[in-house]
């Protein structure tokens, strides 16, 4: 397997894997969804406001994962991990949390402080995910979930506590994606 960062060139081998994953999933509705929202990052969002992480098999794409920058009033170096995809036949081998753990160490090399997600507790915890409120932590837009808010400091052991509004990237300022 190999880690990198993704290539723009691989743009349509990116969004058919996102599209494949959530439709195998989620149903063929949610797919389209989160294909629309990796096209959307990957084409009409500034480069330096989001990463996508690919890991390949055999010269394939078999898992991807963006972050993108959620921005805070007080100045907090910030990215969101959302969403992340391994192809179903290779899902339950540790890829994904792989993935997950290269692509924080990359940010964490590019000074970012803070990661966060809002996902599944039980499977983003095994890479150091810890459930957070919005009182430590300020959501861009209203969770639905709120369970499933998360966060981990890449620059020491606790989270402080973030004063002031968050703004997420334009991908993601949808409310039906929280």
């Amino acid at each position: 397997m190999k880690f990198s960062e993704y290539n723009p060139s691989k743009i349509e081998e990116i969004n058919r894997l996102f599209i494949k994953t959530f439709s195998d999933s989620e149903g063929k509705s949610e797919g389209l969804v989160i294909g629309e929202l990796t096209n959307n990052f990957m084409t009409n969002t500034d480069a330096d406001d989001f990463y996508c992480f690919v890991v390949r098999e055999n010269n394939e794409i078999i898992g991807a994962v963006f972050f993108s920058k959620l921005t805070f009033e007080s100045g907090v170096k910030a990215y969101i991990l959302s969403p992340m995809a391994t192809l179903t036949k290779h899902q339950g081998k540790g890829i994904g949390q792989k993935l997950i753990n290269f692509s924080l160490d990359v940010l964490r090399k590019n000074g970012v402080e803070l990661a966060v997600t809002y996902g599944d507790s039980n499977f983003y915890s095994k890479v150091g995910f810890k459930q957070i409120t919005e009182a430590i932590v300020p959501a861009p837009l209203e969770l639905s979930y709120p369970e499933g808010w998360l966060g981990q400091s890449l620059i020491g052991d606790r989270i402080d506590p973030i004063v002031g509004k968050s703004y997420c990237v334009e991908a993601l300022n949808k409310q039906d994606l929280w």
